[in-house]
């Protein structure tokens, strides 16, 4: 089934953000592999990306976070590919200030009715113990309380190496 063609109208007129891990790591590799989490997630998130942009047409919001945040709007997949090269891993893994700001930033445009009509879908990408963990389950909590019914923001965690950091810290959906 494709999901787009069948019943799969939700999935376009709504914003994507990827909020992706470039703490320190993410340059841990694995034993055994000479590619660190970093690395082998990139071509994976390009690929994510591709499909975003062809639904959230006028580009995707990307966060990197690490001891602190940067956010890029309004990008495509050929921009993440240059963000991926201008930034490498370090600092700690402080995913509480990246999601905050992205939900935040969707309440906003919500209040201005300048939010797509079917929401936005937030996918967080790390490989670490997230920092202060309780920060971000009840920035979740607080986020799910304020929601109309129905209502987006969609959250997913997705763990780059195969651990399962998302749900064990956060109680996200990995």
């Amino acid at each position: 089934m494709d999901p787009l063609l069948e019943g799969g109208a939700a999935l376009q007129e709504r914003d994507y953000t990827l909020i992706i891990d470039k703490s320190n790591d993410m340059y841990k590799s694995e034993s055994g592999s000479y590619k660190s989490p970093w690395e082998l997630m990139q071509n994976s998130i390009l690929a994510l990306a591709t499909e975003c942009e062809k639904l959230d047409l006028d580009g995707i919001t990307v966060y990197l976070f690490s001891d602190y945040f940067k956010r890029y709007d309004h990008v495509t997949s050929a921009d993440l590919a240059h963000i991926f090269l201008e930034n490498q891993p370090s600092g700690k893994t402080n995913l509480a200030a990246a999601l905050k700001d992205a939900i935040d930033t969707y309440f906003e445009r919500r209040a201005l009715d300048i939010a797509k009509p079917n929401g936005e879908t937030i996918l967080v990408v790390t490989a670490g113990d997230i920092e202060d963990p309780d920060l971000v389950k009840q920035l979740i909590i607080s986020t799910s309380n304020n929601l109309e019914q129905d209502e987006s923001p969609q959250l997913y965690c997705v763990a780059s190496d195969g651990h399962n950091y998302c749900t064990s810290n956060c109680g996200l959906v990995s």
